[in-house]
This record gives C-alpha cells, sequence and structure tokens, in this order.
C-alpha cells in the first residue's frame, strides 16, 4: 500500500490538472477490482463525501440525498447482479428517507451486501450499513447513533431530545404543579406537532432498520425479528449515546450482535481499501468534487460543489 503522502506525491509529478485526474481515475478503478477480486469476484461501489476536506460546503452537497439514487442507477448499470455487491462507505449520513430509497434499490439488486467502513459510516451511513448482510471494519473505522436529527430555527437537535425534554417536563409539573409556569415557555417553543413528528422520526427509522437486520443480517436466526429490534434499538438511543457525532467501533457493534469482520485479517485488502480512501481524499483536493460513487466496472458519478 502507498501511503497517502506517496500517493500525494506521486499525483504532484503529473504534468497537469487532466493528467492528475486521469491517473488518480486509473488507479481507483484498478484498486476497486482489486478489492472485488479478494472478497470473490463481486461488484464493488466506492460511495463517498468530502465532507472532511469541505467542510464550509452547504451539507445538501455532502450528505445522503435523494439526488443520490440517480449516482447508484448510473454506477450499477451494467453490474452482474449475482455476483453480489462489496460497498465502501464514506459518509456523514443524511437524509433518512433517501436513505431507506437506496437500500430498497440495493437490495432489489443484490441477494448478498456487505460493507466495508474505511473510517466513517455516521448517522444514515450507518443505516446502510446494517441493511448489509455484514460489516467490514479496521481499527480506525467507525459507525454512529442512527437517531434523528430535526431541524429548528436553523439549528438541528436530536428527536430524542425533544421526547425527553417533554417527558421530563410532564414529570416534573405532576410532582409539583408551581413548576409549570417555568416549563410553560419552553413547551411552547416546541410548536403544536413538533413532539408527535421527533417520536415519529424515531419510530420510522428505528423499525425499518429493525426490519433490514431481520431481513439480512440476522437472516436464519431463530428470533432474526427481536434480534433486529433489539439492535436498531441501541443505535437509535440517543439517552445511552448523548452525542450524535459519538464513535461506535467494532466491538460495541459487535456486542449488539452486528456481523463484523476485521479488515486486518486480510492484509492485502486492508491495503487496497485504504489506498482507494487515500486516493478519494486527494481527489477531493485537487477537484471541485462533493461526492463521488465510483465503480469497478470503470463508470463514475460525481457531484460538484458550485
Amino acid at each position: 500500500m502507498a501511503s497517502w503522502g506517496q500517493l500525494l506525491n506521486e499525483v504532484d509529478a503529473l504534468p497537469n490538472d487532466a493528467a492528475r485526474a486521469q491517473w488518480i481515475q486509473n488507479r481507483t478503478f484498478e484498486t476497486l477490482r482489486r478489492i472485488g477480486d479478494k472478497r470473490g469476484d463481486r461488484n464493488v461501489l466506492f460511495y463517498s463525501s468530502a465532507f472532511l476536506q469541505k467542510q464550509l460546503l452547504n451539507p445538501v452537497l455532502t450528505q445522503i440525498t435523494f439526488e443520490d439514487v440517480n449516482g447508484f442507477m448510473s454506477t450499477l448499470y451494467g453490474m452482474r447482479w449475482d455476483k453480489g455487491l462489496t460497498l465502501l462507505m464514506h459518509t456523514p449520513g443524511g437524509v433518512t428517507n433517501a436513505t431507506e430509497t437506496i437500500v430498497q434499490y440495493l437490495h432489489g439488486k443484490f441477494a448478498d451486501m456487505e460493507v466495508i467502513v474505511p473510517t466513517f459510516a455516521m448517522s444514515a451511513g450507518t443505516m446502510i450499513s446494517l441493511a448489509a448482510n455484514r460489516v467490514v471494519m479496521g481499527r480506525q473505522s467507525q459507525l454512529g447513533p442512527i437517531d434523528p436529527q430535526l431541524q429548528i430555527s436553523g439549528k438541528f437537535v436530536s428527536a430524542r431530545a425533544i421526547v425527553d425534554q417533554f417527558d421530563r417536563a410532564k414529570g416534573e409539573v405532576t410532582t409539583d404543579l408551581r413548576l409549570a409556569h417555568v416549563w410553560a415557555p419552553i413547551l411552547q417553543s416546541l410548536g403544536p406537532a413538533l413532539l408527535v413528528e421527533a417520536q415519529n422520526a424515531l419510530d420510522y427509522g428505528e423499525r425499518m432498520v429493525g426490519d433490514w437486520l431481520a431481513r439480512r443480517m440476522f437472516n436464519g436466526q431463530a428470533n432474526a425479528t427481536q434480534m433486529g429490534k433489539d439492535t436498531a434499538g441501541y443505535f437509535n438511543n440517543a439517552t445511552i449515546h448523548k452525542s450524535h457525532g459519538r464513535r461506535i467501533d467494532r466491538y460495541e457493534a459487535r456486542s449488539r450482535n452486528v456481523i463484523v469482520e476485521d479488515l486486518e485479517d486480510n492484509q492485502e485488502l486492508q491495503d487496497d481499501v485504504l489506498t482507494a480512501y487515500h486516493l478519494m481524499t486527494i481527489m477531493y483536493e485537487k477537484s471541485p468534487a462533493a461526492k463521488m460513487i465510483w465503480a469497478s466496472h470503470g463508470v463514475t458519478w460525481i457531484k460538484n460543489a458550485a
């Protein structure tokens, strides 16, 4: 495996931007094909986002959205569905409804799907990972909580925090009516429907992920449905995790029955996965790209920032 610095030096030694872009493209396709070979002759997709390199961009440009469905449709065209899919994921998350559409589309194409997490597959990226038959993670890899975030007055707030705050207010006011005047202005700011929306969002995501787990990762288990509910419930529990960006490593994921393979078990595979990851980061630094999907059979979909 070439390090990030070595790859960057090779890119910078090329004469112009066109040559650099072509070199990165050829090297990435070659690396993805090797990953497919090492995983048993499988299709490989690399879905990634520039959320680390371009933090000042509008989050819509770097998150999972409905537009990504077009990207998956474009890059899957020409694949053999019987080979299975190895999906590399690097994302901060995004829109839950779009995530459902993407997963249902992938499930409709592939009887077997695995996710490799080079570093970050957070929030909706974790949802997609839990929709796979198995996940491959390294020491540096992390998943995250899946509790939905609702936008209120320009700020994203955990749906769980809204529900918990109302429950706390209800409990305190029931115990001591004198506290009603303290809670009144806070509860009025929530609006008439926000509490219901928050609870619906929590139930929707948890039920959806639990169903995916039961039908894919836990398929064949006598108690697959309950296992799916329990695992999804844990990832959805912001009361436990305290932060939506909290790191959930492979050991914690395994403790919740997630099927996780160690990336380090195959040194050649680890080298190729990290090479693909480094090439992706260099591409974001050298181009206006905000999101990319690369396919092992030589197809790309790129969303550029304006």
